[in-house]
């Protein structure tokens, strides 16, 4: 990896944050608060919430097995993702390159920051090959983006390949674990000490069940996550939000009996799939989703929404011609799903 100062931004390195008043007395006890224009009526939501998000941390520490200097919260993983291009990239200068098909969010917070998004086409396996996406790099090159287990297509890409990039490239690379929870695979969270240029995020949003309350992850050293809270909005987590997801933290044993159930749920829907005859092709899975192709997906996606239900059409997608993607909903709603679907 090379230095961080000669990855991050000049700009951004000199950064001086903006100092919130609850910052400038962090460590002292106080009883009195008429420093921040708040309305002093109307507790507690009068007043603005930790910035740092220290108690939430303090549980996520326990849970994650990750020390609270090396957790960034933001407001969703939206806000994770983009904060890497606005600290590393030059607009108009530099580079990313990434997996395709992917995300989504990737591309679209490359083209808002005006950075040049290079992509590489899995293989029919929806692999890839850490030689592959390193030859895609240059000396512009600054972040190398991986999700896995992957989305549209749901699979975990092979661990050693990733490690290979991590370990070949001497910028940022960025592991997206938004499914982890689903998948066989561990997350990668134990080889953050070794390698000072991984970032790798999490969500509440899929197997925490906690999409509205946009809260996303990003584990990485210390030096980047300090980076990280220089360039967020001061408050970009707000109260609510953090109360909701230390109330989910109290139980974590209650989110793997909710993803046991869906991981269960996962292999009836795929076999009964299987059995359609307008279903060609089941792709294997890590995730809450499947991704399948049919023999009509457009045509089969317009009769389901005037069923009232809603999948994911994917097939204007890279590779995922005629797919559409399945998310696993409740027993009574996979039912809905295959009773009509039965009736095509």
């Amino acid at each position: 990896m090379k230095p961080l100062e000669q990855l991050v931004r000049k700009n951004i390195w000199e950064l001086a944050p903006y100092s919130s008043a609850r910052d400038e007395y962090s460590g002292k006890e106080a009883h009195v608060f008429i420093d921040a224009n708040e309305n002093p009526y109307n507790a507690p939501y009068n007043r603005y919430p930790d910035p740092l998000q220290r108690e939430l941390k303090a549980m996520l520490e326990k849970v994650k097995g990750v020390p609270v200097a090396n957790i960034f919260l933001g407001n969703g993983s939206d806000e994770a993702i983009d904060l890497p291009y606005r600290i590393f990239c030059e607009p108009g200068r530099d580079n990313v390159v990434a997996i395709a098909p992917t995300y989504g969010m990737y591309q679209v917070c490359a083209d808002i920051n005006d950075v040049e998004y290079r992509t590489v086409l899995l293989d029919d396996h929806f692999q890839f090959k850490a030689a592959d996406l390193l030859a895609a790099c240059d000396e512009h090159t600054k972040i190398i983006w991986i999700c896995s287990p992957n989305n549209p297509t749901g699979n975990s890409l092979d661990r050693d390949e990733i490690m290979k990039v991590i370990e070949g490239f001497e910028g940022i690379v960025v592991v997206d674990e938004a499914y982890i929870d689903f998948a066989r695979q561990l997350s990668l969270r134990k080889e953050l000490p070794a390698h000072p240029n991984l970032i790798i995020l999490q969500t509440m949003s899929k197997a925490w069940g906690s999409a509205a309350i946009r809260l996303g992850m990003a584990f990485a050293s210390k030096e980047i996550i300090a980076i990280y809270n220089k360039v967020k909005y001061p408050y970009n987590v707000n109260l609510l939000t953090q109360q909701q997801a230390m109330e989910m933290l109290k139980d974590p044993f209650e989110v793997d009996k909710t993803v046991k159930i869906l991981l269960q749920e996962r292999t009836r829907l795929m076999q009964s799939f299987n059995q359609l005859p307008i279903c060609e092709q089941i792709f294997p899975t890590d995730a809450n989703f499947f991704l399948a192709r049919m023999t009509d997906a457009n045509r089969i996606y317009d009769y389901l929404v005037d069923c009232g239900i809603i999948v994911r059409n994917r097939s204007r997608v890279q590779l995922c011609q005629n797919c559409l993607r399945i998310t696993i909903g409740t027993r009574s709603e996979n039912n809905e799903l295959l009773s009509a679907l039965r009736q095509f």
